[in-house]
């Protein structure tokens, strides 16, 4: 899908679905801000747009369209390449509590989900009066701001830097409406460790362990292409906009310092599950172990009794007897089958 936006002063006007042959003419118009956005097209297509009309460098449009890099700036002294991640979370099911292996649907326990994070390459091109993105795979967040921009014309009439600018703070809001939901799921995985500590909660704790530092590895280099863009080594982006990019450094710097006191708080939360399971396993233990106690005289009357060392003085035939006989056999057989019954039901196995 190619899409495009263009503004042109002259009339003040956003103009929609260019096509690529008159994207040379408004690159011409110096005071014109166009934005293409070239999203799950192939790469071919790609290929003869950013090579052919806008002249970008081979190696820049490899990498775009590769889509293997992480959050990197470089500058072609024209126009500038970046590559940016989006964050898009995932929805896992849980489990319902106590009852551990059983699915809930998504519908029915919306409020018990746990987060998976996916990672989505966006690709782009700032130049002048001129910005090009590209996605392999649609990013919800730059369709909101394409919406936005057909309703305002003044995201486009400030120009290209200032379109991108509002492109990453779109992007860098994505992350924090994440962070707060992963906040969320860690205070509900605290409160079922504490209630009922199963498998699935274990689970659920590796998997917010995996968010976060896919989460941090994100955001560690994404922050630093903020960074150079808002110190003033790029030559596309002047000096009124680069305090915009600072803006939004600051935030990524903020996301990052929390998104490392979470993952200190997960592992706080795997310390408090093996804590709680430990003691209830010492709770199983000392019930085992007052049963043992109970019994153990009972065996040892049994045992001794049972020695065939006395013969009987009355006649008891109904002991000896097949009735007696598969009586006791079935007894033997339920008898751990019943106590493996109840321990399985206490959750000691």
């Amino acid at each position: 899908m190619i899409r495009t936006l263009y503004y042109t002063p002259h009339d003040d006007k956003i103009h929609t679905d260019l096509t690529p042959d008159a994207f040379e003419r408004a690159l011409q118009d110096a005071l014109g801000v166009l934005w293409v956005d070239l999203a799950e097209e192939p790469e071919e297509t790609c290929y003869g747009i950013l090579r052919d009309i806008f002249n970008f460098h081979p190696l820049a449009v490899d990498d775009a369209l590769e889509e293997t890099h992480i959050p990197k700036v470089d500058d072609w002294e024209t126009y500038v390449y970046l590559v940016l991640h989006a964050i898009t979370p995932g929805k896992l099911p849980t489990y319902e509590d106590g009852q551990a292996g059983k699915p809930v649907p998504h519908a029915e326990q919306p409020e018990k989900l746990a987060l998976h994070l996916e990672t989505l390459e966006l690709d782009c091109f700032l130049g002048p009066n001129y910005l090009v993105t590209y996605q392999a795979r649609v990013i919800e967040a730059v369709n909101h701001l394409w919406s936005a921009a057909q309703e305002d014309t003044r995201l486009l009439k400030r120009g290209a830097t200032r379109l991108c600018y509002a492109l990453a703070d779109v992007l860098v809001t994505d992350y924090m409406q994440t962070v707060e939901a992963l906040d969320d799921r860690i205070d509900e995985i605290e409160d079922q460790v504490f209630s009922n500590p199963t498998e699935d909660v274990l689970n659920q704790i590796f998997t917010l362990k995996r968010a976060l530092l896919q989460l941090r590895r994100t955001l560690a280099p994404q922050r630093e292409v903020l960074n150079k863009l808002a110190r003033g080594d790029v030559t596309v982006i002047t000096e009124p906009d680069r305090v915009y990019f600072r803006d939004v450094y600051d935030h990524l710097v903020r996301l990052y310092d929390i998104t490392d006191s979470m993952r200190d708080l997960v592992g706080g939360v795997l310390d408090m599950y093996l804590s709680v399971v430990n003691n209830r396993m010492n709770d199983v233990m000392k019930t085992l172990t007052v049963i043992t106690t109970l019994f153990m005289p009972l065996s040892f009357l049994a045992g001794f009794f049972g020695m065939n060392f006395f013969q009987p003085t009355a006649a008891l035939p109904a002991w000896t007897g097949m009735v007696a006989f598969r009586l006791m056999l079935a007894t033997m057989v339920l008898a751990p089958l019943g106590m493996y019954w109840w321990m399985h039901r206490r959750g000691w196995m």
